[in-house]
């Protein structure tokens, strides 16, 4: 009998993945958390918020409504269905690990880590909210569980309207004063990282005879997400750089331009951020979650010997 098949290579780029994100996460914390320099830089995008806040107010609480303990009560029950009934229960448990283990995760995080107190303005900065954002957390990971549990030929679909879905939550947060840009940031990674757990329990989980059928690898989708959250995180690179050479002025003497400035890039951020974020996911899903099983001569043998 053949032994069974551990995709050492896939397994190995997982868990690279899952270390750069929670080394981008322990580095989004200790700049913008724990620098004076990146408080600044987080309140300065924060105070820009109430450019055009007006106009945008209705839209931002309609979204950030939609997002509370009952709607991923009610997703993280779907997506667990939606995987049962194809059958996949290794993806059933691992989409519900990635949702739950994020969020618990997130709330945690949000007790455990302290902003000192370094002499920036925190009264723009709703009390009680702190990095990570737990609003990004909850869309950003129920996208990637659907994403995990969608057949292969929607996954590309699924993909780009889930990074719409997790970027607009971010930056809604942001529009509404609720977080800095860095703690939607530091939630994305962090669901990337739970996204790498979940893929490698499935592996894990999933391991059979033989070799297996692999879907599609949506590369069209891939890229469009990759060069989207490139160019924006090169935009919020601009922006943060325009914003550095006037934090000697503090945030409500800024002019109008600077302050849009600012917190735009921030919106890129968060929003770059999330584009990246949903590729690496993509790239990777259709050999985390093949398409079909397929038996080897030996294992066929060993099941009509059985049937005998």
């Amino acid at each position: 009998m053949r032994m069974r098949r551990w995709p050492i290579g896939l397994a190995l780029l997982l868990l690279v993945l899952a270390g750069a994100e929670v080394a981008g996460f322990a580095a989004v914390c200790h700049f913008f958390v724990q620098s004076k320099h990146g408080q600044l830089l987080d309140m300065v995008a924060l105070t820009g918020n109430r450019i055009g806040q007006a106009q945008v107010e209705g839209p931002v609480n309609t979204v950030l409504n939609t997002i509370s303990a009952l709607s991923l009560a009610i997703a993280t029950a779907v997506v667990g269905f939606i995987a049962l009934m194809r059958r996949r229960i290794a993806v059933a448990f691992a989409a519900i690990l990635l949702i739950v283990g994020a969020n618990v995760t997130a709330q945690v995080l949000k007790q455990v880590i302290n902003r000192p107190e370094l002499g920036v303005d925190l009264q723009r900065a709703a009390a009680g909210n702190s990095l990570p954002s737990g609003h990004t957390t909850i869309a950003a990971s129920v996208a990637v569980a659907f994403m995990l549990v969608l057949p292969a030929r929607l996954r590309g679909v699924g993909a780009v309207l889930g990074a719409l879905f997790a970027a607009v939550a971010g930056v809604a947060t942001l529009s509404a004063g609720w977080h800095r840009p860095s703690d939607a940031v530091a939630a994305l990674l962090l669901v990337g990282a739970w996204a790498c757990a979940a893929g490698l329990f499935i592996v894990i989980a999933q391991r059979r005879h033989g070799g297996v059928d692999y879907g599609p690898s949506n590369r069209f989708a891939v890229r469009t997400l990759t060069i989207a959250g490139l160019v924006l995180l090169a935009g919020a690179g601009l922006a943060l750089k325009l914003t550095d050479q006037v934090l000697s002025t503090p945030p409500d003497e800024l002019g109008r331009f600077q302050l849009l400035t600012a917190y735009v890039g921030g919106a890129m951020g968060i929003a770059g951020t999330t584009g990246l974020l949903l590729a690496c996911v993509l790239a990777t899903v259709h050999r985390v979650v093949p398409q079909v099983v397929r038996p080897t001569i030996e294992a066929e043998k060993d099941r009509a010997v059985a049937a005998v």
